[in-house]
C-alpha cells in the first residue's frame, strides 16, 4: 500500500508509519521537525516537512500524492485552558492544530482521493465528558469526529471509506506532560495495533482500550448536569 500519515515525527503518528513500513509498505510521514524526519527517513520512511496551517504548502507538498491507499491524519496538539480565564488565543492554536490544519490536508488531498482508499482521522474520546480545563481540545476533537461522519456521507459516492480514530490515553510526548492521572495508559505500539486492525476491518469509529472507551461511552449518555458533577469531582481530587 501508499500510505500518508501526518504527525509522523511523534506519538502515535510514528508508530504507525514504523509498523507499516515494517510490514512492507511505502509510507509518506509529515512532520516539521528535520532531525526527527531524518531519523525517519534513515528507517525507511519518505519524509515531507509540512507547516500543515499554511494550506498553500500543503498544497504544493501533498499534489503529486495521487495514489494513496491509505491516509492517516494524526498530526494535533493538546492545550488545556485555565479554568479561572478563558484564553482565546489559545483555543484558537488548539482548533488550528487539531481541526484547521487537518482541513487544509484534506483540501490538498482531494482532487487524488481515489477509489477503494481510505481516510482516517485522529480524533480522541475526551470529547464524550466535560472534563475540566479541556474545553479547546475536546470540543475540536468533537469537531473532528463529526467530520469524519460528515466526510463519510460525501464520499461514499467516489468509494472512499471514512474512519474516526478515538484512543484514550497513550503514552506520546503529549502526555507527558500531563499532570493528573491517567487510566488504562496503553503504549504507541498497542495504539497501533488498535488502529491498524480496526482499518483492516472498516471500521468508522476506532476506539480504544475497549474497558475505557465503553465506560466513556456510558457516562456520556448521563444527563448533562451529571456529567458535569462527575467531571468536577474528578478535577478537585
Amino acid at each position: 500500500m501508499n500510505i500518508l500519515i501526518t504527525g509522523a515525527s511523534s506519538g502515535i503518528g510514528k508508530q504507525l508509519a514504523l509498523d507499516y513500513v515494517a510490514q512492507g509498505h511505502q509510507v509518506w510521514g509529515q512532520g516539521r521537525n528535520a532531525p526527527r524526519l531524518q531519523a525517519l527517513a534513515e528507517q525507511g520512511i519518505k519524509p515531507l516537512q509540512v507547516e500543515l496551517s499554511e494550506l498553500n504548502q500543503v498544497r504544493e507538498a501533498f499534489a503529486d500524492l495521487a495514489d494513496l491507499d491509505l491516509i492517516v491524519l494524526a498530526a494535533g496538539d493538546c492545550e488545556y485552558l485555565d479554568p479561572q480565564a478563558f484564553d482565546a488565543e489559545l483555543f484558537a492554536r488548539v482548533w488550528q492544530n487539531n481541526v484547521q490544519s487537518m482541513a487544509n490536508c484534506i483540501d490538498a488531498l482531494w482532487p487524488n482521493l481515489k477509489p477503494h482508499s481510505q481516510l482516517a482521522l485522529v480524533g480522541s474520546l475526551a470529547h464524550l465528558l466535560p472534563f475540566s480545563q479541556a474545553g479547546a481540545y475536546g470540543s475540536s476533537k468533537a469537531a473532528v469526529d463529526y467530520l469524519a461522519l460528515a466526510l463519510g456521507t460525501d464520499l461514499k459516492a467516489k468509494q472512499v471509506s471514512v474512519h474516526c480514530i478515538q484512543p484514550g490515553f497513550v503514552k506520546t510526548p503529549l502526555t507527558d506532560k500531563n499532570n493528573f492521572a491517567m487510566p488504562n495508559l496503553i503504549s504507541p505500539q498497542q495504539a497501533s495495533r488498535y488502529i491498524r486492525r480496526g482499518l483492516v476491518k472498516g471500521k468508522a469509529r476506532i476506539n480504544f482500550p475497549g474497558v475505557f472507551s465503553g465506560i466513556l461511552h456510558a457516562l456520556s449518555c448521563l444527563p448533562a448536569r451529571w456529567q458535569q458533577a462527575l467531571c468536577q469531582r474528578l478535577a478537585n481530587k
